[in-house]
């Protein structure tokens, strides 16, 4: 498909009513197009988050024409945009977000289960995207048996296993340990190597420094938005016994 993974016109998004009104957003212009790696900054209130949410199909806005995958999302009824976020978008949160009780395995097969794949056909792409990531001997772990490092891992996995045209990693390494985030800022940019688009929130400038553009938002606004040439990250560690 030709055209941007993303096209955001005039996006505006407002909370209450009257006196109490705040607006999150002002009017939010934003091409993302295949391949390219955004880290999206700002400080609390800033507005990325909100941004975050509507850009993950998780909110509306208030006003304004959003396009995913030249999708138009203000168009779709509940069940096509539950189909939309299942197919196109991959999500990474701070928080992992596993099911403490399922496999790594089932964890990321949960997507496809969602989508109707058989049994056999789910099995072999999450098994795929456990590789992916480094952890194809930790399949039949469950998360409290892994570190947080390899929780992150088995969430980055559940996030590719369907192929999406974009992934969204919300504060990826926030509870995370030092070499934990090399490991999975290693995986980032393996990612964004093979062409995957990626959208990524941060707080901080060492994890911004591996996307290939910038934006900041102050008050719901762009104020900056530059291409940079991303760091030169660790050796890869993800053979290491115990991450």
């Amino acid at each position: 498909m030709s055209g941007p993974v993303l096209r955001v016109r005039e996006l505006v998004k407002e909370y209450g009513e009257g006196d109490a009104k705040v607006q999150a957003l002002r009017g939010i212009d934003l091409d993302v197009e295949r391949g390219d790696y955004l880290a999206i900054m700002g400080a609390s209130g800033s507005g990325k988050s909100t941004l975050m949410n509507i850009l993950g199909c998780l909110d509306v806005p208030t006003s304004g024409r959003y396009l995913i995958d030249g999708a138009d999302v203000g168009s779709l009824d509940e069940h096509q945009l539950a189909v939309l976020r299942n197919r196109r978008v991959g999500f990474v949160f701070q928080s992992f977000n596993l099911i403490p009780r399922m496999t790594a395995l089932a964890n990321v097969e949960l997507p496809l289960v969602y989508g109707g794949l058989g049994v056999a056909e789910r099995r072999r792409r999450a098994l795929e995207a456990l590789e992916q990531v480094g952890l194809g001997d930790r399949t039949h772990h469950e998360p409290n048996q892994l570190s947080g490092g390899q929780q992150q891992r088995v969430a980055v996995a559940r996030a590719l296993v369907t192929a999406p045209a974009l992934l969204l990693a919300d504060e990826p390494t926030g509870n995370l340990d030092t070499a934990s985030t090399a490991d999975v800022l290693e995986i980032m940019d393996r990612l964004s190597d093979s062409g995957r688009t990626i959208v990524l929130i941060t707080h901080e400038h060492d994890v911004a420094a591996h996307a290939k553009r910038v934006i900041r938002l102050v008050d719901g606004e762009i104020v900056e938005d530059h291409r940079q040439a991303p760091v030169d990250g660790p050796p890869p560690r993800l053979a290491e016994a115990g991450r």
